[in-house]
């Protein structure tokens, strides 16, 4: 008789008792093979929107539909085991009505059987993020910068530099805690005003440009290992593989341009007549 151990992923609930306790350390991925890498030292992948970005070379994540966004989702989950997986409802998905977002939520869920999704917006999305997490669907919010909102933000420039602009975005953040929503990404945001809010809300605060006091971090994969063109100015690289990767490709066209590229003797041991 065999015993077959299971491997517990962690939930949205497992994310919010984290409140003020180890910060939560998460990342995006979009593919199997990175879901893998960061899964083993992550509590959270984020399937973001960011794809439009990294993987497809959009200049903003408007772009980006509910099927890119599922397909990558499946990706990262079958590529995972572990970490709370956290899809991106994309621009257009969810902003019309509750009921729409219900059902773009429903086939994120089904479709991918990632644990959670993620949307953009503080009061003006607070009921929407109640009529999700009453039917069963965590959810993540977003308040800051909102990407999505690119269109009518002008460019992607920090949030609450200024004391007098705060009061808007820290009501974003209580409607989003309030409305029921397990954790909250703050995004680009003054230092003093992200510390401000993760005091100030029950859930835990995932910053991104934000303040080091959040209960949480996250950044876009690529960003961080240098493979991004133009980084946000917030983000520290940790790793610089786009020189690297440039250099194994441009010895592999060298080998094929000079004839020098191994042939089936190199991989099956053949000897050359």
């Amino acid at each position: 008789m065999s015993v077959q151990s299971t491997i517990r992923r962690k939930t949205a609930p497992d994310i919010r008792a984290r409140k003020g306790g180890d910060p939560i350390v998460m990342l995006t991925s979009y593919h199997a093979h990175t879901a893998s890498l960061v899964d083993r030292y992550c509590d959270v992948i984020l399937v973001g929107d960011s794809l439009g970005n990294v993987m497809h070379g959009f200049e903003t994540t408007v772009p980006v539909t509910l099927e890119m966004m599922i397909l990558q989702g499946h990706a990262v989950m079958r590529g995972s085991q572990h970490a709370l997986v956290v899809v991106d409802m994309p621009f257009g998905s969810y902003e019309a009505s509750k009921e729409l977002a219900f059902h773009s939520a429903v086939r994120i869920l089904k479709e991918t059987h990632c644990g959670a999704v993620k949307l953009e917006g503080g009061v003006r999305m607070a009921e929407t993020i109640a009529f999700l997490s009453e039917r069963g669907i965590p959810v993540m919010g977003h308040i800051g910068l909102t990407p999505q909102s690119i269109n009518t933000l002008g460019s992607f420039r920090a949030q609450g530099r200024e004391e007098g602009s705060w009061a808007p975005i820290e009501a974003d953040a209580k409607a989003v805690a309030d409305a029921g929503a397990f954790s909250v990404v703050v995004e680009a945001v003054a230092e003093p005003l992200g510390r401000k809010i993760t005091e100030s809300i029950a859930i835990p605060t995932i910053g991104i440009g934000a303040s080091a006091a959040c209960d949480g971090q996250v950044l876009v994969l690529e960003d961080m290992l240098g493979l991004s063109p133009k980084p946000p100015k917030f983000v520290k690289r940790y790793g610089e593989l786009g020189p690297g990767i440039e250099a194994a490709i441009k010895g592999y066209a060298e080998e094929v341009r000079s004839r020098a590229f191994p042939g089936p003797e190199h991989v099956y041991g053949m000897k050359k007549s």
